[in-house]
């Protein structure tokens, strides 16, 4: 067993783990932060996606102890106290999100490729979510609900419906 500390949702957290013991497991199962989801174990599926130290990150592919002393975000550290993150209020507004689990994982991806590019093309979209998979949306309201949160995110005050932000097909 380890002592693994790392700052998750900005709260100091310091559990005793198994050195095999996935980030994912650890977040899940010790720290009871359940809507980091396991689909694959492989990170084929992004379900577990998380931000550590800034960074989008599979949480199923690393061991709890690569996490030490780094900050670690999980959907449930999105929100600013009540208000949700105009990502998830995006995929809210836009009906990006049908059976719900891949999207924590997706909106984690989702913020990490706004951080990187604040007016994505629809490539870069695609692009950025591409390690993410959903089994029930067909991405066309994802892809809405990305271009509704960079704009509210650059200022903007409308979250655009589905109908209103139709992708560009090429």
């Amino acid at each position: 067993m380890s002592r693994v500390s790392f700052t998750v949702n900005g709260e100091k957290a310091s559990v005793d783990v198994e050195e095999r013991a996935l980030l994912a497991d650890v977040l899940r199962d010790n720290l009871g932060l359940t809507g980091t989801h396991i689909g694959c174990d492989t990170s084929q599926c992004g379900c577990c996606t998380v931000r550590l130290n800034g960074d989008a990150v599979k949480s199923c592919s690393m061991l709890a102890v690569q996490a030490q002393d780094s900050e670690i975000t999980t959907i449930e550290g999105l929100a600013d106290n009540e208000q949700l993150h105009p990502v998830q209020l995006a995929f809210s507004a836009c009906h990006g999100l049908q059976c719900g689990f891949c999207t924590p994982g997706m909106i984690m991806a989702t913020v990490e490729l706004l951080a990187r590019h604040p007016d994505p093309s629809d490539e870069q979209i695609r692009e950025g979510i591409s390690g993410n998979l959903c089994r029930c949306t067909g991405y066309v309201n994802i892809e809405a609900s990305v271009r509704a949160a960079a704009t509210v995110m650059r200022g903007g005050s409308q979250v655009d419906s589905p109908a209103d932000s139709k992708p560009e097909r090429t």
